[in-house]
């Protein structure tokens, strides 16, 4: 299960476009979301920890998207 609420998940789908969206279907988002949010993560920890910090700025977000394109 995702640690992401499923109403966002819900919000997030209907803003894109859905008419309506299963409960299901915002679950399996949410899990995929959170997936990717830590992989992410994990990146910009490594960014961080080779600029030799121990905080992760948005910078090193940033930078973690774009190399896991």
């Amino acid at each position: 299960m995702s640690e992401l609420p499923i109403a966002a998940i819900d919000r997030l789908i209907r803003k894109a476009g859905a008419e309506r969206v299963s409960e299901d279907a915002a679950e399996e988002l949410g899990k995929i979301l959170s997936e990717v949010a830590i992989d992410i993560s994990k990146q910009a920890i490594e960014l961080a920890r080779h600029a030799k910090r121990k905080t992760v700025t948005s910078e090193d977000i940033k930078l973690a998207t774009k190399t896991m394109q």
